[in-house]
């Protein structure tokens, strides 16, 4: 009896695991046949203007990737922030930007995104050359945890949000390095799916990486904000943001990491901006 027992668990379980695509599936197709709602309509149009600049085609794609991405995925206000559409909405407009044109795995891995009402300070632990240990506190506009969680400032989401052009996202910015970070960690080398060759990749973001470093070395100014000088995995994700709202800058002085880019995201900023 007990075998029987376990064996029928084990089925169970198994039939479970199994069918979780299938029921997935179901659940968004179910999801899509709903009209999107107008007062999301009206955020949308309020605190997006990058929405605006869309082809009719990418904005229904995109509601209904905001349609999906509000389902499936928690919002949690921090530090006293109270959650509403207002927010979700506007966040969740900007990180499915950078799924148009990519299959519709909508951050897989990502289960919580955690908002603050503005700056927030998170405690760090950094070793000297010594290998002491000094503790210290680092205030951050946002950041991406490949434990699937992305933790947002509101304030300069909305801010990120509000102006398409200057280069900066702070929700781009993150959701990019979810997209780094899918293969288990960041490194400024994505999955790449087919159709990319990632010795190509590497190349000419390393090339670039390497050009921007020299350029600040002289003191001359770039595309790209210094910060995108840390390491790969940052230059990747400033790169995102310069690619979404500067894409003729980039076009201009970085072409081949544009087109790199181009081919990953699978769109081309350039024709509607």
């Amino acid at each position: 009896m007990p075998m029987v027992l376990l064996a029928l668990i084990t089925l169970l379980l198994l039939g479970w695991l199994l069918g979780q695509p299938y029921w997935r599936r179901w659940q968004r197709q179910r999801l899509l046949k709903q009209p999107f709602p107008h007062s999301w309509r009206q955020i949308l149009k309020r605190r997006l203007p990058y929405f605006r600049a869309l082809p009719a085609d990418l904005q229904l794609k995109l509601k209904k990737l905001i349609q999906l991405f509000i389902a499936e995925k928690d919002f949690v206000g921090c530090a006293g922030l109270v959650m509403d559409d207002e927010i979700r909405v506007t966040i969740a407009a900007q990180a499915c930007l950078l799924l148009l044109g990519r299959p519709n795995d909508l951050y897989p891995g990502l289960r919580q995104i955690l908002v603050y009402p503005a700056a927030f300070v998170v405690p760090n632990r950094q070793p000297d050359a010594a290998g002491v240990v000094h503790h210290g506190a680092g205030v951050l506009l946002g950041e991406s945890w490949g434990q699937g969680q992305v933790i947002l400032s509101w304030q300069d989401s909305l801010q990120g949000a509000a102006d398409p052009f200057d280069g900066h996202n702070v929700v781009i910015h993150e959701f990019a390095h979810q997209l780094d970070q899918q293969k288990g960690y960041a490194n400024g080398a994505p999955d790449l799916g087919a159709g990319l060759d990632v010795k190509r990749w590497s190349e000419v973001f390393q090339r670039a990486f390497d050009r921007l470093q020299q350029q600040l070395s002289r003191g001359q100014p770039g595309v790209f904000d210094p910060y995108a000088a840390t390491n790969p995995a940052e230059f990747f994700a400033v790169a995102s943001e310069v690619f979404f709202e500067q894409p003729h800058s980039m076009q201009q002085q970085e072409p081949e990491l544009y087109q790199q880019l181009q081919q990953f995201y699978r769109l081309n900023p350039v024709l509607w901006l």
